[in-house]
């Protein structure tokens, strides 16, 4: 089994993915090795600890030992875990992540903190950014998403562990909507708002993004390729014109690649050949019913609320949308040609059955679920990853500092998920319109 080497703060090594074992480093004593362990194992008991304070205390120096101290705690409360709320939140504190028992990753939240076990470790940093805390219930959907379709499931999962640093950053809060129903029951979701993964340097440098969700074959996939380029921009040794060079040529290949299956699948459905860029143009202010409408998974979820409360009735969107090079119909009929890629492994399906109402037919949640990612898998591919290409290979984004990864970033907000810093209401309020209602703060 491969073993994995831990930081600094840690002289633990995990075998595979659910093991812990003690790795003697040649000049720690084996005495010192022993009292690591035992400190390990006392902290994992009092961190499951209804005294909060102990708990928080235990859980933040568990923290420490990064994914010694997840594995740790759940190897010794596995069997408890499915059927235990108070275990499986220390469990997600430990990790920072939502459903942390189904994926057993550690995120950082600290991006310096990643960079430096990026630099101790050789590995790429993944660095998400959502709406809202991704270990939150409710943060943005696709983030939810994320750790339904992508995390819990087996390869993704050794992949991200073995072979990346994990981060995470909220872009901003997620916006929440309440429906009181007047007899004690109440509807909380979320709307608006989209998720997106870079693939960063050990300095922090944008080198890739994948944006919205996709398969985990896919995101597999697209992460491979990120990390043979961020593997190629570390061989150039800091010389920063090699390193554009070699950026611009990654992303000029990807993009041409991508064009070239582009026209194969238009053709294949029989439709006429157009280019994947250039976008059409959008404003820049748009409609939180037109941001939803971006992606399918979350427009599932998301429009019939906004439907209800947005000021213009759904039959009124007419965007110009990023996806209008093809209809909603001819969008779905190219998905259909990758469906047979798309299926959700048994760590997935726990996630998804334990969330579910009893009463859900699972079968059919699970095929409408699947096909929402196929479908948000070529849109986001062909629409939002080739404009990330694109944008690449004209030579953008190459800044030798961490304002790389801020530009690219705004622009991804502001010009493909269409959520804007400048508009602090994510288009769900329209300052001429008469409400009735005291105006907003």
């Amino acid at each position: 089994m491969l073993v994995k080497k831990m930081l600094a703060s840690s002289s633990f090594a995990l075998l595979g993915l659910g093991t812990i074992a003690i790795a003697a480093v040649s000049f720690l004593p084996q005495s010192a090795i022993a009292s690591e362990q035992m400190n390990l194992d006392r902290l994992v008991q009092q961190a499951a600890s209804k005294d909060r304070p102990t708990s928080q205390e235990a859980i933040a120096k568990l923290r420490e030992f990064k994914n010694a101290g997840v594995d740790a705690f759940w190897k010794a409360y596995q069997q408890e875990l499915p059927n235990n709320p108070q275990l499986r939140a220390t469990l997600d504190a430990i990790c920072q992540q939502k459903d942390c028992d189904a994926s057993r990753l550690y995120w950082y939240k600290d991006l310096e903190a990643a960079k430096i076990a990026a630099k101790e470790t050789g590995k790429p940093i993944l660095s998400l950014r959502l709406l809202g805390n991704l270990n939150d219930e409710l943060s943005c959907a696709n983030s939810r998403f994320f750790r339904t379709a992508l995390y819990p499931n087996v390869a993704v999962s050794q992949l991200l562990r073995d072979r990346f640093i994990l981060h995470w950053q909220s872009e901003r809060p997620v916006p929440k909507v309440t429906i009181d129903f007047g007899d004690g029951r109440k509807l909380e979701q979320t709307l608006t708002g989209n998720s997106i993964h870079y693939i960063l340097d050990s300095e922090g440098r944008p080198v890739d993004a994948i944006p919205g969700l996709y398969s985990p074959q896919a995101f597999i996939d697209n992460l491979k390729d990120a990390e043979e380029a961020v593997n190629s921009v570390n061989n150039v040794n800091g010389d920063l014109s090699l390193r554009r060079e070699v950026l611009i040529k990654y992303h000029r290949d990807r993009y041409a690649k991508l064009e070239k299956k582009w026209q194969a699948d238009l053709t294949r459905l029989r439709l006429p050949t157009q280019p994947l860029l250039p976008l059409a143009v959008t404003d820049p202010k748009a409609s939180a019913m037109l941001a939803s409408r971006l992606t399918i998974g979350k427009a599932m979820v998301e429009l019939p609320t906004l439907s209800r409360t947005a000021g213009d009735p759904l039959a009124e969107v007419t965007p110009p949308s990023q996806f209008s090079k093809l209809s909603d119909a001819n969008w779905a009929r190219l998905a259909r040609l990758y469906q047979n890629r798309v299926y959700l492994d048994r760590g997935s399906l726990n996630v998804m059955e334990r969330k579910l109402s009893p009463s859900a037919s699972m079968p059919a949640v699970v095929s409408s679920f699947e096909r929402a990612i196929a479908q948000d898998t070529v849109r986001n591919e062909y629409v939002f990853h080739a404009q990330i290409h694109n944008w690449f290979a004209n030579g953008e984004f190459m800044n030798s500092d961490a304002t790389a990864l801020t530009a690219l970033n705004r622009r991804v907000y502001d010009r493909l998920f269409l959520t804007p810093a400048s508009d602090p209401w994510l288009g769900l309020v329209d300052e001429n319109v008469y409400t009735g209602i005291s105006k907003v703060n």
